[in-house]
C-alpha cells in the first residue's frame, strides 16, 4: 500500500514523536552515548518549547519503558493529584458543578519535572545540564511557529489581552500573534532552566545529588515558592465565566513525587499489550482487547464494515466501563479483563449500532455512571456551565480559529542499541490553560477537570488523588519479548487511534508506517474527559479514504458517520524491535511529526 514515507529500519537507535525538533533532539543525545531514557528525557523538555500548546512544564507524564537491565517494563507515573484543598464542598461553595477547563481552579501537582527526573536518575546516565540543554537553547533562541501555535494564541488573544496579561507577555511579543514559521522564543522560561541547572550544580558534585537538589528546587525551593505565591495571591477568570484564584500551596508541592507501577497487562494473539493503571484510561485498550478476543477480525478484513463496526462497538463498550469504573481507587480490573465477563458483554455487539451507554456489572457490582451533561452536548466547543457562557480556549488543547477545541497532545518513543524501549505521553500546561506565572515563564495544568464534582464516584474529586486522566502511552511484547513502544495524542481518542494502529499491525498485516498511514476512525460515541464533559451518541468519525461502501453500510448499520479529511485522524508514532532490526514510523498528518534513526 501507498505510504506517506518508509519505516525506518536500522540497528543504533530510533527516535519517534510528534515534532522534528524533538525527534532530532533524541537521535543527537543516543549518537552522543546517552541511552534511550536519557534521549527521551531530552526529548520531552523540546516538547514543552517546541509545542508549548500541547505540553508544558507545568503539565504530567505517564511513562512506560522497556529497560534491558531490569528484563522488565515498568511505569513511572509523573501524573500529580489534587491539592488539599480541592475538596467537592469548596467547588459547591463557589457554586460550581463542573471543574473549570482552564483557571487555576483545575490545577494539579505539576507532575512532568517529577516524572521526567525519577526516569532520568533510575535508568538514565546523563546529567540534568546535558539533558536540559537542548530546551534551553529552543527557548532562548527560539522555534519555528506552527500553524497551530499561531491559530491557538490568535483565538486567545482576546482574553490574554483581557483578562490574562501576564500570558500576554509571554505569548504575544509585541502585542502582536507570533505569524506561522516565524520565531517564538520563552527566555523566561530558559532562565528558570538554567536556575535549576546552577542550583543542582552549586548543591552536588554528583549526577544523582544534582537530579535530587533539581527536584527540591521545583518542588519545594523557588518553583513551588512561585507556583504557590500566584496560586494564593491573584485570581483569574476561567472557563466557569466568573474569577477564580488557585488552591494548590506548597504543601502540596513538596508532598508528592513521581512514583514507579507495575503496568497492566493482557495478551491478545502472542502480543503481551501493557499500560497503566485505571487511574488513567489505560486499560480501557485492555479491556477492547478482552471483547475482541471473540471476534474473527481476520476473516472479517481490515476497514472492512463489519470490522469497524466490531471495533466501534466494542469500544463503546469499554469506554462506558471506563466511565463507571476508572479512578485512583480500587478499580475490579481482574474482573474487567475476565474473559467470563467479557463473554457476556459481547454478547452486546449486535448488527445495529447502540445509542446506548451501557457499563457493565463485574463480579456483579452494579454500576454507578456520573450526572452528565445533556447528550449531544458539543465535548469540543465552549461551553457553559451553571448557566455562564465559558471564554475561548478550553478543553484539550488545539484551539481552533472559530473557538472549537481538537483533541491532542504529545507523544515520544524511543529504542536504544541496547535495547532499552520509552513510550511517553507528556501533556497539559497548555499555554492556554491557565495565566502565565510571570517568574517562571509556564503556566500550570488544568487536569482536575476530569474530576467529578459528586460523592461517591470513582473519579469523584478528592485530595491528594491522580485525576482519570486520558494520557495513555502503550507498550507490547511479542511472544514474551519486547517489541512495541507506541502512543498518540488525542484525549479520549488516544485508546482508539492506538487500539486501531495495533490491529492494523495484528490482524492487517501492515508494517508501522503503513498502520500509521491506514484510513483512522473512532467513535464520540461517549462522554468527554474535558470540560464541558458532552457525548454525541452514535457518531462516528471516519476519514474519507475510508470505502464509501463501507461508509455507506455503517450508516445502514445506524451509525451516525461523519466523514474527515483523507489526513484528519490520528498522530500516532512508534518505535519497535523486529527480527535483529529496530525499527521506527511517525505520523505523517500535520506535517509535524517526525521518525529518524540508523
Amino acid at each position: 500500500m501507498f505510504t506517506t514515507r518508509p519505516e525506518l529500519t536500522g540497528d543504533f537507535g530510533m527516535v519517534a514523536s510528534t515534532h522534528w525538533l524533538a525527534s532530532a533532539t533524541g537521535m543527537s543525545v543516543l549518537e552522543r552515548g546517552g541511552n534511550a531514557f536519557d534521549a527521551a528525557v531530552a526529548a520531552g523538555f523540546v516538547l514543552q518549547v517546541a509545542e508549548p500548546h500541547l505540553n508544558g512544564p507545568g503539565g504530567e507524564v505517564p511513562i512506560l519503558l522497556w529497560s534491558e537491565a531490569d528484563q522488565k517494563v515498568s511505569v513511572v507515573s509523573g501524573q500529580g493529584v489534587a491539592p488539599a484543598a480541592a475538596t467537592i464542598e469548596r467547588f459547591t461553595e463557589l457554586g460550581l458543578d463542573i471543574v473549570p477547563g482552564t483557571g487555576l481552579l483545575a490545577a494539579t501537582v505539576p507532575g512532568a519535572f517529577g516524572g521526567w527526573m525519577l526516569m532520568l536518575e533510575r535508568w538514565g546516565t546523563w546529567s540534568l545540564a546535558e539533558v536540559l540543554a537542548p530546551a534551553i537553547h529552543y527557548a532562548e533562541r527560539g522555534i519555528p511557529v506552527l500553524e497551530r501555535i499561531s491559530a491557538t494564541i490568535e483565538t486567545v488573544s482576546g482574553l490574554f489581552r483581557e483578562d490574562w496579561p501576564t500570558s500576554a507577555a509571554t505569548w504575544l511579543p509585541g502585542g502582536d500573534v507570533p505569524a506561522a514559521g516565524s520565531k517564538l522564543a520563552n527566555p523566561v522560561l530558559a532562565a528558570t532552566y538554567r536556575r535549576l541547572v546552577a542550583e543542582a550544580e552549586s548543591a552536588s558534585g554528583t549526577r544523582e545529588g544534582q537530579l535530587a537538589a533539581a527536584r527540591k528546587a521545583w518542588y519545594e525551593g523557588f518553583v513551588a515558592e512561585a507556583i504557590a505565591e500566584f496560586s494564593a495571591k491573584t485570581a483569574w477568570r476561567d472557563s466557569s465565566g466568573e474569577v477564580h484564584g488557585g488552591l494548590i500551596c506548597g504543601d502540596d508541592l513538596a508532598g508528592w513525587s513521581a512514583s514507579v507501577e507495575e503496568p497492566l497487562t493482557f495478551d491478545y494473539h502472542g502480543h503481551t499489550v501493557c499500560k497503566t493503571g485505571p487511574w488513567g484510561q489505560g486499560p480501557v485498550f485492555l479491556q477492547q482487547l478482552a471483547l475482541l478476543n471473540g471476534f474473527d477480525l481476520d476473516e472479517m478484513g481490515h476497514l472492512s464494515a463489519d470490522y469497524i463496526h466490531t471495533v466501534t462497538e466494542v469500544a463503546k463498550l469499554a469506554f462506558a466501563d471506563r466511565e463507571a469504573w476508572y479512578g485512583d481507587t480500587d478499580v475490579p480490573m481482574a474482573d474487567l479483563l475476565g474473559e467470563p465477563y467479557n463473554a457476556e458483554r459481547r454478547r452486546l455487539v449486535e448488527v445495529q449500532a447502540s445509542l446506548e451507554l451501557r457499563p457493565g456489572a463485574p463480579g456483579g457490582r452494579q454500576p454507578r455512571l456520573p450526572d452528565f451533561p445533556a447528550p449531544g452536548t458539543a465535548s469540543d466547543a465552549p461551553g457553559v456551565s451553571g448557566g455562564r457562557r465559558a471564554p475561548q480556549g478550553v478543553g484539550e488543547p488545539t484551539v481552533a480559529r472559530d473557538g472549537s477545541v481538537k483533541g491532542d497532545t504529545c507523544h515520544v518513543d524511543v529504542v536504544d542499541r541496547h535495547g532499552n524501549m520509552v513510550s511517553a505521553t507528556p501533556s497539559g500546561g497548555w499555554l492556554q490553560s491557565s495565566p502565565t506565572i510571570p517568574e517562571l515563564g509556564f503556566c500550570l495544568g488544568t487536569r482536575a477537570q476530569m474530576f467529578w464534582l459528586q460523592d461517591g464516584l470513582p473519579a469523584s474529586l478528592r485530595p491528594g488523588t491522580r485525576p482519570r486522566t486520558t494520557l495513555s502511552p502503550s507498550f507490547a511484547l511479542r511472544d514474551g519479548r519486547p517489541w512495541l513502544a507506541f502512543g498518540t495524542p488525542g484525549g479520549d481518542q488516544q485508546d482508539q487511534w492506538s487500539v486501531n494502529f495495533f490491529l492494523a499491525v495484528v490482524h492487517g498485516k501492515l508494517n508501522l508506517q503503513e498502520a500509521i498511514d491506514a484510513p483512522m476512525f473512532h467513535s464520540e460515541h461517549f462522554p468527554s474527559s474535558f470540560f464541558p464533559r458532552g457525548s454525541r451518541p452514535g457518531v462516528l468519525h471516519a476519514e474519507d479514504r475510508v470505502d464509501p461502501g463501507v461508509l455507506a453500510e455503517l450508516r445502514r448499520r445506524g451509525h451516525e458517520v461523519e466523514v474527515q479529511g483523507p489526513w484528519a485522524l490520528g498522530r500516532l508514532s512508534a518505535v519497535a524491535r523486529d527480527g535483529g532490526f529496530i525499527k521506527a514510523a511517525a505520523n505523517p498528518r500535520g506535517a509535524q511529526g517526525y521518525a529518524v534513526g540508523r
